[in-house]
């Protein structure tokens, strides 16, 4: 497992790559292949300057089947390999990728592997490889919605949530926004009455969106980036602010609209524009989620396990299926810590232990 680990983090697949993708999309067909063999069919989406996306259906003894999510982007650019290169110190595995989310893919052909291994029957398996998780998804969220229909549930191969490897049975939705603001330049020494200014329509508007926050009800509003205007002697004529939405229910989707809606100008030469929309919806936890939880925690009790739950403020194509009613349990993948950081980090004891999991699991849905 460690072996096929290293050659696939030695891959190296940034979001924004095609080429890179592609050799990395290949490299996991081929991965598939050698770990539990061709798929009973297979279908594959061009993603445009996206990384392709790649169905893999394979037949089971259960009448539905359990959809499998693994995403083969990373967000680390082409040449982090040689910064930090794939490597084993006892427990810790480190390289670009490792815990988000390669380690999962591996898990997952493994657990599949030993299972037949080991004569236990298994449920039909639909396996979805996207090449654009890290950055929202755009060209494959269809297919995984797709993919989600009349399946039993969904096991998502994302990273687990702190040392005890807990699965998210719920995560935030997420909305990504940009407010714009037109006002009209004018001197500011001059002149300063003609002008209406943008930056300080801006302003408004931030302080509008940051006391909407409401942390009790789950809900963080945050604008992060700003700017406008030309000069300090000059009325700015436009501002923008960047804004960044995380909501834990649909009811808090719909205030947070009515906030953004209500936005407007105080100047009247002066106006106030909403740009952009939701990029992941809420994933709840819905009572399928909650089924298909208690199956999973008694596979692992089986196995001397605990299989905690938790709730994060992340989201992923997890929350794209849960929209649409199915169970889903994320964070299946590898136990360890640092996505997305350069401490990003695996373990070795918990790929084997998430690897007899995932097979005890797929034996329970069949």
């Amino acid at each position: 497992m460690l072996d096929d680990l290293r050659r696939y983090v030695e891959v190296e697949t940034p979001s924004d790559d095609k080429a890179a993708l592609s050799r990395g999309l290949s490299f996991v067909d081929g991965l598939v292949v050698e770990r539990i063999g061709p798929a009973d069919s297979s279908s594959t989406v061009d993603g445009g300057v996206h990384g392709d996306v790649r169905v893999l259906d394979f037949a089971g003894s259960a009448a539905a089947p359990v959809l499998l999510l693994a995403h083969y982007d990373t967000v680390w650019p082409l040449g982090t390999l040689a910064e930090i290169p794939f490597a084993v110190d006892g427990d810790r595995i480190t390289g670009p990728g490792v815990f988000d989310m390669k380690a999962g893919l591996v898990q997952l052909l493994w657990a599949v592997r030993i299972a037949r291994a080991a004569g236990l029957a298994l449920p039909p398996l639909r396996l979805v490889l996207n090449g654009d998780e890290e950055i929202g998804s755009p060209a494959s969220r269809e297919v995984i919605e797709a993919a989600a229909v009349g399946v039993r549930g969904a096991l998502v191969f994302e990273a687990a949530a702190g040392p005890e490897g807990a699965v998210k049975t719920a995560r935030k939705g997420v909305g990504v926004f940009t407010v714009r603001a037109e006002g009209v330049e004018s001197h500011a020494g001059l002149d300063p009455t003609r002008g209406a200014s943008a930056v300080d329509e801006l302003a408004r508007a931030v302080l509008t969106l940051h006391a909407a926050q409401d942390l009790d009800a789950g809900t963080s509003v945050n604008v992060g980036v700003i700017g406008g205007g030309t000069r300090s002697n000059v009325i700015a004529g436009s501002a923008f602010g960047e804004v960044d939405v995380r909501v834990s229910s649909l009811a808090e989707i719909t205030r947070v609209e009515g906030v953004l809606a209500g936005l407007t100008a105080r100047h009247p030469k002066a106006s106030l524009t909403v740009e952009g929309g939701w990029n992941r919806p809420v994933m709840e936890r819905t009572p399928a989620t909650a089924e298909l939880h208690a199956v999973a925690g008694a596979a692992a009790e089986g196995l001397g396990l605990s299989l905690p739950e938790v709730a994060v403020g992340g989201a992923s194509d997890g929350n794209f299926v849960a929209a649409l009613g199915v169970g889903v349990l994320d964070g299946f993948g590898a136990i360890g810590d640092g996505a997305h950081a350069r401490h990003e980090h695996a373990t070795v004891s918990g790929l084997v232990t998430r690897t007899a999991l995932t097979a005890a699991v797929l034996h329970a849905l069949a």
